[in-house]
């Protein structure tokens, strides 16, 4: 193949330094699939909220190191999709960050430099939702406009059931499952956690949700272990508004109450980051030891699986065939098919 592809993976970013933690988060709070609030509220709420929660999110981070791992996770797993692709002749793999850097409008200008013939937007977000994949999908348009970017473009908006991403998570679930096991009390309970939402996004139709309970079936399904006790649950909640349910919290405590041992494996993020390596490896570890949880297990997120990247790999080859054919997603059937291909959703989506 003799054309230039670009290859713009989408991920949400995060502080590099203690100091970028207060406008990470000003950042992410004035984003409006975030925060529902019309200009000028909005950034002013943003930077209210960004004040008032920097001083507990900067101990967060101190525990990572002063900054979040997030951008040397996803390099690798450019890196690797960049030498799955190999056969592409001429192929570069870019990052788009949504709240820190490299943001759009720098990745759009590294985009526009380089020249492509096809580009592809590819989320690390496996399961759609208008507050990530689609989020990104705005801001990328905005600054690839900007950029003068006219090369055909594809964008390739989830892969929650996809086979390569759910053997990645089968093959992690299956050796935590006989760990647990191991501790002799009782068969072990499986907590599929994934980053929550505001049940309001939810009811006006965000597919996420959905797209979680389906990855979680099919996580399932592939371990072949007939019998296993699982339950999907959301972790992350901010802020007052109702979230949906149940929350991992929640169901490490019922697990707590129940003496059972707990392997807790995160289903919505494939990179290692705040939410894995403090929420869940501290925060609910020890929930756990308070609640009586007799054993705690974490499963590792796919990262740089084989099997997870050759899936990504599958999904850019589909998306290099019909860049510029219009906007339905490729991969398996979901929830957004039919708005994809609603010109009028896809031109909202783009704006």
């Amino acid at each position: 193949m003799t054309e230039r592809v670009a290859v713009v993976l989408f991920n949400l970013g995060g502080p590099d330094s203690v100091d970028a933690v207060q406008p990470f988060l000003a950042n992410l709070f004035s984003d409006p699939a975030i925060i529902r609030l019309p200009w000028p509220l909005r950034p002013l709420l943003a930077q209210i909220i960004a004040r008032r929660r920097a001083p507990l999110a900067r101990q967060i981070y101190a525990r990572l190191g002063g900054g979040s791992p997030l951008l040397p996770n996803t390099e690798a797993q450019a890196a690797a999709l960049t030498e799955a692709l190999v056969d592409l002749a001429t192929l570069r793999v870019f990052i788009a960050m949504r709240y820190w850097r490299p943001r759009a409008a720098e990745t759009a200008a590294a985009v526009a430099a380089f020249a492509p013939d096809r580009v592809v937007l590819l989320p690390l977000y496996p399961q759609f939702s208008t507050t990530t994949t689609a989020s990104s999908w705005q801001e990328w348009h905005r600054a690839a406009r900007a950029a003068g970017i006219t090369a055909a473009t594809h964008g390739v908006c989830c892969y929650p059931e996809t086979a390569g991403f759910v053997q990645a998570l089968a093959a992690r679930i299956k050796p935590a499952l006989r760990e647990a096991e191991a501790a002799g009390v009782v068969p072990p309970r499986l907590l599929l956690s994934a980053h929550g939402l505001p049940k309001r996004i939810v009811a006006a139709g965000d597919p996420y949700q959905w797209q979680v309970e389906r990855t979680a079936a099919a996580a399932v399904a592939a371990l072949g272990m007939p019998g296993v006790d699982w339950v999907v649950c959301y972790q992350s909640r901010v802020g007052p508004l109702e979230w949906i349910g149940p929350s991992t919290d929640a169901e490490i405590r019922r697990a707590g109450a129940d003496r059972v041992p707990v392997v807790i494996c995160p289903i919505a993020f494939v990179s290692e980051h705040s939410e894995t390596l403090v929420e869940i490896d501290v925060e609910y570890r020890h929930l756990a030891e308070q609640s009586g949880v007799p054993r705690f297990v974490r499963v590792a997120t796919v990262g740089t699986d084989p099997a997870f990247i050759a899936s990504l790999a599958t999904l850019v080859r589909r998306a290099v065939a019909r860049a510029g054919m219009g906007p339905d997603p490729v991969g398996p059937p979901c929830p957004i098919g039919m708005v994809c291909g609603t010109p009028g959703v896809a031109g909202r989506l783009a704006s």
